[in-house]
């Protein structure tokens, strides 16, 4: 490089003046990280329904099982489910051993378990569909949980009400450090949470059913969190 490169460089240097070098602080803000629940009617529900066969050979247990679940799907359908909210989530096949004491095990038979779910768009149809599934040879009921189809009007209020609470409580702390929020800097809204009321397992006898099984879906609390951070200016 010649001198007179170095030069120019070294006046370049000199010329910027420190401010343009050091970033400029960032103004005072609040940060507010707030939830709002919102409930909703659920108007949707899936139930895992099996049924579980035993017998000393798996070909014999998978026949049963087979008749049995034909017969389950059947009722099913007569209660206008159609075959595209049916389907099959698992079927397994599982020796039986009896242990006994300085001897090796003993193949005693097989289970055989069929599961389906079942996607009921009417809740008010859950106990018939769990009564005819059981009277048809189903003999277990692993779970049944309700959902709303539609939540997009229920998240779009808890964001409203999360960033009004959000809004209130930033002016709080603003006027207790003796200043107030003067614009929003930024806002963060995160996915909705739903907290399902427990259902219970079922595992009952298809002979057992005398009466209606009454189902009630209740309500579902969807929440909706956000963040936000406004500027904060201090009283004069």
């Amino acid at each position: 490089m010649s001198p007179l490169s170095r030069a120019s460089l070294l006046t370049l240097f000199l010329a910027v003046p420190l401010s343009a070098q050091t970033p400029a602080p960032l103004p005072p803000s609040i940060t507010v990280s707030t939830s709002s629940d919102v409930k909703v009617t659920p108007d949707r529900a899936t139930i895992r329904i099996s049924v579980q066969t035993r017998n000393r050979t798996a070909a014999a247990a998978a026949a049963e099982n087979a008749k049995k679940q034909s017969a389950v799907l059947n009722s099913l359908r007569k209660l206008d489910i159609s075959n595209e909210q049916l389907s099959t989530s698992d079927y397994n096949v599982s020796p039986q051993y009896r242990y006994e004491q300085n001897s090796d095990p003993i193949l005693t038979g097989y289970i055989v378990t069929n599961t389906v779910v079942a996607d009921i768009h009417d809740v008010t149809q859950v106990g018939r569909i769990l009564d005819a599934a059981l009277q048809s040879g189903a003999n277990l009921v692993s779970s049944l949980e309700f959902y709303a189809s539609n939540t997009a009007t229920a998240r779009r209020q808890a964001i409203a009400n999360a960033v009004t609470k959000a809004r209130a409580e930033a002016d709080a702390a603003a006027k207790a450090a003796n200043g107030s929020i003067t614009g929003l800097l930024e806002l963060n809204v995160g996915g909705e949470m739903f907290n399902p009321p427990p259902r219970p397992m079922y595992r009952m006898a298809a002979d057992a059913v005398a009466a209606p099984t009454p189902i009630s879906p209740g309500q579902q609390t969807l929440t909706v969190s956000v963040s936000a951070r406004w500027q904060f200016t201090p009283s004069r």
